[in-house]
């Protein structure tokens, strides 16, 4: 009998199903009761770990170092002056070395189709770190400290507001119709998510009894909301687009009257997500650049907002650390997981 995990990458979410899904988040909050008992799991011992950096970041790159440590694997960084994807050396080429050399290769970077190329021509399990389409491990991070504070995905209803043709959009998007959270993108018209990322999700809601919505209508949008979620309003290598997006987007900051627009912010029943980092304040570079040409003290989130006693994202950065674990665990360890 084999897993059903094993030996697969995870490039995408629309590859894998609910109970697939279901599984690694629960595999993931079992992880991290572990780790926080002190317990051993050492599932990858001996096993060597390529990450590959074309984006930077501090969550994931920290989360896999410390994932495959505490798996008992050896993680190797190569930033983007270490590797050649794309311009001195072909994806398949890289792929091929890549393989013969390491068990497992993370890859954060821009393109889905090189991270796709990467799982084609490894022979080694390949996982999506975050391009500009997708960012799946992410996603069990979240729906797992959703699950975590709410004990259950039922009955969800999740919001995010903000850019919603971005990665994290469409993640959330088809990841909840997946897994039968309700999901909502609240976002001008101009940022609706693309049709084949609403395609997708419908398909999948039609199977788990997920409700989706996507308007431009705040109150309507975040009326009854569980999960109130945002991102950045601009991603990397998308800087020329600040003042584009600082105009377009100021009627979708996170702040305390859209927490009020809920109807739940006087229950348990209400969360705030953010993938992080996050532009609350004026005390970074760009915090600065956007108060001095824009006269914007906070962008996608408040500051209020961000340090609420609704605020999650600490314990969501956090879990990503486990979830990694759990994703890397299942998919490249002697773990038995029968095929359901």
């Amino acid at each position: 009998m084999t897993s059903v995990f094993q030996g697969r990458s995870l490039l995408a979410e629309k590859d894998f199903t609910r109970s697939e899904l279901e599984y690694l988040i629960d595999f993931s909050i079992h992880l991290k009761e572990l780790k926080k008992h002190n317990i051993p799991h050492r599932y990858l011992e001996g096993k060597n770990i390529a990450l590959l950096f074309e984006k930077t970041s501090t969550r994931t790159r920290s989360a896999f170092t410390t994932a495959s440590v505490d798996l008992g694997a050896h993680p190797e960084y190569l930033g983007a002056n270490d590797i050649q994807l794309g311009k001195k050396e072909t994806t398949e080429d890289t792929a091929k070395v890549l393989g013969s050399m390491f068990d497992g290769i993370e890859f954060r970077g821009f393109s889905q189709k090189m991270v796709e190329e990467l799982s084609e021509f490894s022979g080694v399990p390949v996982w999506n770190g975050l391009t500009d389409e997708w960012h799946p491990t992410q996603m069990i991070a979240d729906f797992m400290t959703i699950k975590e504070n709410f004990g259950s995905l039922e009955n969800v209803t999740l919001v995010y507001v903000g850019d919603g043709r971005n990665n994290m959009a469409n993640s959330l998007l088809v990841t909840g119709a997946i897994l039968g959270v309700n999901v909502r993108i609240c976002a001008p018209q101009a940022l609706f998510p693309e049709q084949e990322i609403v395609d997708y999700a419908e398909g999948f809601a039609a199977e788990s009894g997920a409700e989706l919505m996507i308007t431009d209508n705040v109150e309507e949008g975040v009326k009854g909301a569980n999960v109130l979620y945002t991102d950045v309003w601009v991603s990397m290598g998308e800087e020329d687009k600040f003042e584009e997006r600082v105009k377009m987007l100021q009627p979708y900051q996170l702040n305390m009257e859209m927490i009020n627009k809920t109807g739940n912010q006087e229950t348990d029943r209400l969360i705030v997500l953010h993938c992080l980092p996050a532009f609350h304040d004026t005390n970074t570079q760009y915090g600065k650049m956007v108060e001095e040409q824009f006269g914007v003290k906070e962008m996608e989130i408040t500051d209020e907002v961000f340090r609420s006693k609704y605020a999650r994202q600490f314990e969501e950065a956090e879990n990503r650390m486990h979830s990694i674990k759990a994703i890397m665990a299942a998919t490249l360890g002697n773990l038995f997981i029968p095929r359901t």
